[in-house]
């Protein structure tokens, strides 16, 4: 009792010491840097009560799903590996793609551990089987990470990917989370705020802003920063969003970015929408987004791999096609893909 008793003053006393410092990123000139932690642009608005939402599930009457069952498709990897002309878009699952373009090869927010947890033994679980293991991968040159929840940064997989080729491949994450990379002892990491760009291989990289939130511990809720990856060559532009609810920042987007050819949008973990409306669109707006980036096409994510809200494991497969026929959208302009499914340029 003496050691629990002890343990409780040391976390309060860290939480009371932690609440006092000013927050290192603090920046007067740019509102998402406030003076305790990251802000989004358009709506710092308390979020809903998750203690809340807790209850519920643990109350409410269980529903059937629908039987989810999807079909996982055979990589192509000998086309993954010699391919170094086509631009190419493998989607591996949740929020996990490669991205092919002009000869170089990027991982985007790769997670291939069984679980999205800060344990091993519990939390969600992953429901479909990999189309594709790190090992048979192609070499990968880079490596974008969103944000640091658990389900887009992965550090089991990043430290495989940082074994595998620790000279050739580099890790560009949000600012405040270098030092969890280097902690685990990956190097060749860069960190980026909003807008921040740099040209790797021949291509632009911007990191973008979005809106959401970050935390991975009861201690750091919003002291990294979160958003999403432009990735542009000569004669293609790309998008990845990063987890987002609706707002005015993809407009904002394509006002700096111009329109894209491809743009990787959440469409998944959107209910209970009292709940996840502020930080996770549903497949509406999902198509908004699409719109107001004027994208050529469009790829569903964030869904059918990991259970981590209310809608059945289905249902934005089934929402999507209201939401695209609502605007007279084709399924070629807002696809979903099957996990290890290819798309070529």
């Amino acid at each position: 009792m003496n050691k629990l008793f002890a343990a409780l003053v040391m976390m309060s006393s860290l939480v009371l010491f932690t609440g006092c410092q000013s927050f290192q990123y603090y920046d007067p000139e740019k509102p998402h840097r406030g003076k305790k932690s990251f802000l989004n642009n358009y709506d710092n608005s308390p979020k809903a009560n998750v203690w809340k939402w807790y209850w519920e599930r643990l109350t409410k009457p269980k529903v059937e799903e629908p039987p989810f069952d999807p079909e996982i498709l055979k990589v192509d990897l000998e086309y993954l590996r010699n391919n170094r002309t086509q631009t190419s878009y493998t989607w591996i699952g949740h929020a996990s793609a490669l991205l092919q373009i002009d000869g170089v090869n990027i991982l985007i927010d790769p997670v291939f551990s069984d679980r999205v947890s800060p344990v091993s033994f519990m939390g969600p679980k992953r429901l479909v089987k990999l189309p594709v293991k790190i090992d048979e991968l192609p070499p990968i040159d880079i490596v974008l990470v969103s944000h640091s929840h658990y389900d887009h940064l992965d550090l089991a997989s990043l430290k495989e990917l940082y074994k595998r080729d620790s000279e050739k491949t580099k890790f560009l994450v949000p600012l405040g989370n270098k030092a969890l990379l280097e902690g685990e002892g990956i190097e060749n990491v860069a960190e980026f705020d909003w807008w921040d760009k740099s040209g790797i291989n021949g291509l632009k990289l911007v990191f973008t802003p979005a809106q959401h939130w970050s935390a991975r511990s009861l201690w750091d809720h919003d002291q990294t920063l979160w958003g999403g990856w432009f990735v542009a060559s000569k004669k293609f532009k790309f998008l990845y969003t990063g987890d987002t609810g609706y707002s005015k920042d993809f407009q904002d987007i394509h006002e700096r970015l111009g329109s894209m050819d491809l743009a990787m949008i959440p469409v998944g973990a959107y209910e209970p929408r009292w709940f996840m409306k502020k930080q996770h669109v549903n497949p509406e707006e999902a198509v908004r987004i699409h719109q107001d980036l004027k994208a050529k096409t469009s790829i569903g994510v964030h869904w059918g791999t990991f259970r981590l809200s209310d809608e059945p494991m289905i249902a934005p497969l089934q929402e999507i096609t209201k939401a695209r026929e609502s605007k007279n959208l084709s399924a070629q302009e807002f696809q979903m893909l099957k996990h290890g499914q290819t798309l070529k340029f």
